[in-house]
């Protein structure tokens, strides 16, 4: 049998508000985006990944990873997407068990237009809570919960889009 320790003191208070404050900016932000541009927190997520890959494209199972949904979860959302015609499937052409999703010129106009009214949310709901020197020391210790990976491309670097 293993002994438990107690946690230190402050821990469960501070997961607790992290959880706390965690689902309620989600809430808030999700709900302006949903109202403003037809959009959800996740859909703007992709999008804005999309958008900041090289030449607007990644695997579908590594966008899975960094929204953090399943294989299914990543599929209906990028089936919505799509339907809007903001993200299209892309193929690998050297590899055909590789797929991708592939910002469109639409999507990122999409996402233009969506990215004044979420900044400004951030900055009335987040920002404004916290002066610089908290925001910097927050930004370190949440760093260490979660750490950035870029998402592999297609061998060669090639990508055909399927139109």
């Amino acid at each position: 049998m293993t002994s438990r320790q107690a946690l230190p003191a402050g821990a469960l208070t501070a997961w607790a508000s992290y959880l706390r404050g965690h689902a309620a900016l989600s809430r808030a932000l999700n709900a302006r985006l949903v109202a403003e541009h037809g959009l959800t927190l996740n859909d703007y997520e992709v999008l804005l990944l999309l958008s900041r890959a090289p030449d607007g494209y990644l695997k579908r199972v590594d966008l899975a990873q960094r929204v953090l949904l399943t294989p299914s979860g990543i599929t209906r959302l990028l089936g919505g997407l799509e339907s809007a015609g903001y993200v299209e499937k892309g193929s690998c052409p050297t590899d055909a068990r590789v797929t991708y999703a592939v910002v469109t010129e639409v999507g990122l106009a999409k996402l233009a237009e969506a990215t004044e009214t979420h900044l400004a949310d951030l900055e009335e709901l987040f920002v404004t809570r916290f002066d610089e020197s908290e925001l910097a020391l927050l930004a370190e210790l949440l760093g260490r919960l979660a750490g950035d990976s870029e998402g592999e491309h297609c061998p060669g670097g090639a990508r055909a889009r399927n139109t």
